[in-house]
């Protein structure tokens, strides 16, 4: 089972980098853009596409798994009998590293950095189309990153005495791919040292739920990772315990932690990558005793809609169910593809929310996709924020979305409290400094 190609398209839908389709006919990766193309030329509103979109014009099955990044479209092609989900994840493992190399990925700084790109394109994707290198660590020191060799490029002068050149084995042979396989550990440089020893871990939860018109909850999940960032020298030897590690379910870990340990004492025990890594993925598991294996939906929304001719009104209630302040609350409401503008106000109830500002929220929309959007910059734990107001049309009966997405964040929170024991470092006799930081988020789709 393998990918095809990669291939990145700009916004107006042309290809600036592809990998090679040497042994696919020339107008193979063609048929996929058009195909994408005429897709996303169809759509009746952004984000409507189907993600796995099926090339019937070929002789063999075949299909193209598509994500939007910075404006961009990130194309993966399969064919035959390949999982889709594949292609997804190797998608998503390329953007990363593109993140980590550039930053901001977008098509300025993609065509800024055209040989680097297809450098990593080739390290990460044979030419059968099987993936290869995708840990930053190793990469790091078989492609160079933009930055260092700027530096290089500016150390090493022909016209300097005395200082090699770059044919002659300088700085690039010294850090070059000999030094991504010299250390035994595949996932570790050999040798790494830092004046001041740490290790940070962010436990970052994602909420995805739905929610009845009738407002029960129909179906709630939590999906957390633990982002670390290790900045440790030598080879340092980690077991981190959990006090309540029963929560996380359906675990997928970094292939640094030692699965034995883990099954057998709930402790990850591992040799961390330099750097920047997820450690591991999960499943919140609500606890046995919960009647309902729902997680609650931390907010509440009350909508009154009125449908009408050439348009509607409506009356929105959002309430917060948590202690904690909701930041960057985001309600999104798609009012139809004929409509055509739309009026609202704002306020609020409860003495210790105050009026409404544009601090504390605003609303627009969005003549081109149609959306209606309403932002809470900090929703406390007390009152309710109101939206009210109506809409036009151009028909004279409108057809707009039965569901608001609804997308949050709360700092310093997770569902799941989950909680760090301890972490204990062995092999090393330095003293270590360990950060650990929760962060949780929503995305809700509210039905009316």
């Amino acid at each position: 089972m393998a990918i095809d190609g990669l291939i990145i398209l700009d916004p107006t839908g042309r290809p600036i980098i592809q990998s090679s389709y040497t042994t696919y006919p020339a107008a193979y990766p063609l048929l996929h853009i058009e195909a994408l193309n005429n897709a996303l030329a169809k759509a009746p509103r952004e984000g409507s596409v189907d993600p796995v979109i099926y090339v019937g014009e070929l002789s063999c099955s075949s299909a193209c798994c598509h994500v939007e990044v910075g404006g961009m479209r990130f194309l993966a092609t399969i064919s035959g009998d390949v999982d889709p989900l594949i292609a997804f994840a190797f998608l998503d493992a390329f953007i990363e590293i593109l993140q980590d190399y550039f930053g901001v990925v977008s098509v300025a700084t993609l065509k800024d950095n055209f040989d680097i790109v297809y450098q990593l394109l080739e390290e990460t994707l044979d030419s059968s189309g099987h993936p290869l290198t995708t840990s930053p660590n190793l990469l790091s020191d078989i492609v160079l990153s933009p930055s260092l060799i700027s530096k290089l490029l500016a150390s090493v002068s022909p016209a300097t005495p005395g200082v090699p050149s770059v044919r002659q084995g300088g700085s690039f042979g010294s850090n070059g791919a000999s030094g991504a396989f010299t250390s035994p550990i595949p996932w570790r440089k050999a040798g790494v040292r830092h004046n001041h020893n740490e290790i940070l871990f962010d436990v970052v939860e994602e909420m995805r739920g739905i929610v009845g018109k009738n407002g029960t909850t129909l179906v709630s999940n939590v999906f957390g990772k633990i982002e670390s960032n290790s900045k440790l020298s030598g080879t340092p030897d980690l077991t981190l315990t959990f006090t309540n590690p029963n929560v996380m379910t359906d675990c997928a870990f970094h292939p640094c932690v030692r699965l034995q340990k883990w099954t057998r004492d709930n402790a990850l025990s591992f040799v961390p990558p330099e750097g920047r890594f997820i450690l591991a993925d999960y499943q919140y598991r609500p606890p046995q005793s919960a009647l309902v294996s729902n997680v609650p939906i931390p907010l509440s929304l009350k909508a009154n809609m009125d449908m009408g001719e050439f348009g509607g009104t409506f009356a929105l209630t959002l309430t917060s169910r948590l202690i904690k302040v909701m930041e960057n609350l985001e309600l999104k409401f798609y009012l139809g593809e004929d409509a055509t503008s739309a009026q609202c106000t704002l306020s609020s109830a409860g003495s210790s929310v105050g009026s409404v500002g544009s601090a504390d929220g605003s609303w627009s929309f969005n003549s081109r996709t149609k959306m209606l959007q309403w932002e809470i910059l900090n929703m406390r734990s007390s009152g309710s924020w109101i939206l009210r107001g109506s809409w036009t049309s151009k028909i004279k009966a409108p057809r707009p979305a039965h569901a608001f997405q609804i997308h949050f964040e709360i700092p310093s929170y997770s569902f799941s409290s989950l909680k760090v024991d301890q972490l204990r470092l062995s092999s090393e006799t330095y003293k270590m400094y360990k950060g650990v930081r929760m962060r949780s988020k929503g995305s809700i789709e509210w039905r009316w």
